[in-house]
């Protein structure tokens, strides 16, 4: 295939942007995931439920995940996100779950990838619900303009995600291994704590589309 034909997918191990990448091997684009490791404490278990996903897809249009480094410790000494310490819970507002700048540094490290790869795309799942000041539509145009003129690039950055809820992209991904995502911010021997923000919103996104949940939780909410 041509190198047009590539796309890039910024992708964590959660429902969202797994379902973009489902979605987009089905496109018959030849799909190149992206995972930025930024030293968060529970990116470990993330990666291995993300590299069983990625297996369990099982098409030959889904190039290996690359893993690109882009550590914050420096940045975010004793923040929640790296300590592990007072995690979000179920009761906390979603701005508690807000980390400065990530779409910032995701997309710098994932947009020279790709530039220096030669992929013309890279998408992210951001949703219509996103009410962060880096996930404005704004933003992204601005970001992708002053990097590629940076860089003397032409990446696009696409969000086809971007006037959707997540029940919306939900019901499109309801025929992907979806129990084999994470989306705990607090992990508990492996699997899902049951008890965080995030946890709290994966739930919620399950029981609200009506689908089967099949993921495992240390604890009941």
């Amino acid at each position: 295939m041509s190198l047009a034909e590539r796309i890039g997918v910024l992708v964590s191990g959660g429902l969202d942007s797994a379902i973009l990448v489902g979605e987009s091997v089905a496109r018959d684009d030849t799909v190149v995931p992206i995972y930025v490791r930024e030293g968060l404490h529970w990116e470990g278990v993330e990666l291995d439920h993300l590299r069983r996903y990625l297996h369990a897809l099982g098409s030959s249009r889904l190039l290996p995940l690359k893993v690109l480094e882009q550590p914050v410790g420096d940045l975010m000494a004793g923040h929640w996100s790296v300590t592990g310490r007072d995690v979000p819970d179920a009761d906390t507002p979603d701005e508690a779950v807000f980390l400065p700048a990530r779409n910032v540094l995701l997309l710098a490290k994932a947009m020279l990838w790709c530039h220096l790869s030669g992929i013309p795309r890279l998408a992210l799942a951001t949703l219509k619900s996103n009410p962060f000041p880096d996930a404005t539509p704004e933003f992204f145009r601005a970001f992708q303009d002053v990097v590629n003129r940076g860089v003397g690039s032409e990446v696009a950055v696409v969000r086809p995600y971007a006037s959707m809820s997540k029940n919306d992209v939900m019901r499109r991904g309801a025929h992907l291994p979806l129990e084999l995502t994470f989306s705990c911010i607090r992990p508990d021997k492996g699997i899902h704590c049951g008890l965080c923000n995030k946890c709290h919103e994966r739930r919620l996104a399950f029981r609200e589309t009506g689908l089967t949940d099949l993921s495992q939780y240390a604890r009941s909410s």
